[in-house]
């Protein structure tokens, strides 16, 4: 299915008329780089950093990466060039050549990268439980407003400043591992094409929570990535009365290693990040996960995360049943002022 994206603002198209005008300016004075692509009549302009084409009937932004980058992945790239105008509304597309630049400065204000974290899904709504009518306008939302839903394990690049993420980029999770999960969740992100990430405490497998068979289902359909929330959900950074250091150290190793451990049983994937019990964690904590190689923790502290956000204290948006679209909106902070307080 896919949906219709907003038109861009008269000032974006402005923008983008300029550079097609610089560009086709520059063919005619015969300058540019003609070695970054092959002869093609549809390109009409060109310089070091950028072509203007001419769409092919049913062509999609897929297809022009495709085509001139070599990477279908790279669509969001040519998208984002040509302000999120829908393709069929274009009769010449701004194709830039090389990788954007890392860290999502912007000269007043830079990317931030929310992350969404949902729990259950019910008929009845409660902080913790979505009902299937919210989170699929939620979905549709995003589809429709010009969000680009992304992978987790994009966000270690980005904040190393190694690598870029679309505008607008969004990343979504669920935490614990509920049945309603795969029920409710797991169809509506079918529908749409979202990558979702699921941190799952293992005890919870096969025990109340999701089986195997299903957590199978949903990483075959190449949409659910699983990463660990601990082994049994007990607070890791609230020690028991009493406990001594020796046993607080014992008690992180096994909800830590031994879920990761069991996680690594039946999966392909690397284990990267760790979401924890209650957003909670503290400096022991990170540095276990550290010592076992990972590479980002997630907390539920609200707000969103720029380049230069701490990979072990990444913040997400909890979002509620009891909330409406106002505050998903809210949630969706992607870039922030530098200015700003």
């Amino acid at each position: 299915m896919r949906y219709q994206r907003k038109s861009a603002t008269p000032r974006a198209r402005a923008r983008r008329a300029r550079l097609v005008l610089g560009l086709m300016l520059a063919l005619l004075a015969g300058g540019g780089a003609h070695s970054r692509v092959v002869v093609d009549e549809h390109v009409i302009g060109r310089s070091d950093k950028y072509l203007v084409v001419v769409p092919r009937p049913g062509d999609d932004y897929a297809a022009l990466a495709l085509r001139y980058l070599r990477d279908p992945a790279r669509a969001w790239q040519i998208e984002d060039a040509n302000d999120s105008a829908p393709l069929q509304a274009l009769d010449t597309v701004v194709v830039p050549l090389g990788a954007p630049e890392p860290g999502g400065f912007y000269g007043d204000s830079y990317q931030t990268v929310p992350i969404l974290a949902y729990h259950k899904f019910g008929d009845t709504p409660s902080p913790m439980t979505v009902t299937r009518e919210m989170f699929l306008a939620q979905m549709q939302y995003l589809a429709e407003h010009d969000y680009r839903v992304v992978r987790l394990r994009d966000l270690p690049d980005f904040l190393a400043g190694r690598k870029a993420l679309p505008q607008r980029a969004v990343i979504i999770t669920f935490d614990d591992g509920h049945q309603s999960i795969y029920r409710v969740a797991f169809p509506v992100l079918k529908r749409f094409g979202f990558p979702a990430t699921l941190f799952i405490y293992t005890d919870y497998i096969e025990n109340g929570g999701l089986k195997w068979d299903q957590l199978g289902e949903m990483i075959d359909s190449g949409l659910f990535e699983l990463q660990p929330h601990s082994k049994t959900h007990a607070n890791l950074a609230v020690r028991w009365d009493d406990e001594s250091d020796k046993r607080y150290a014992e008690r992180l190793d096994q909800e830590t290693r031994l879920s990761g451990q069991k996680l690594r049983e039946h999966l392909a994937d690397p284990l990267y990040a760790f979401a924890y019990p209650y957003g909670d964690a503290n400096d022991q904590v990170i540095d276990v996960l550290r010592g076992e190689g990972y590479a980002l923790g997630l907390t539920v502290m609200r707000g969103a995360n720029a380049t230069f956000a701490p990979p072990f204290l990444l913040r997400r948006n909890m979002i509620f049943g009891t909330r409406g679209m106002a505050q998903f909106r809210e949630a969706l902070i992607v870039r922030q002022q530098l200015d700003a307080q």
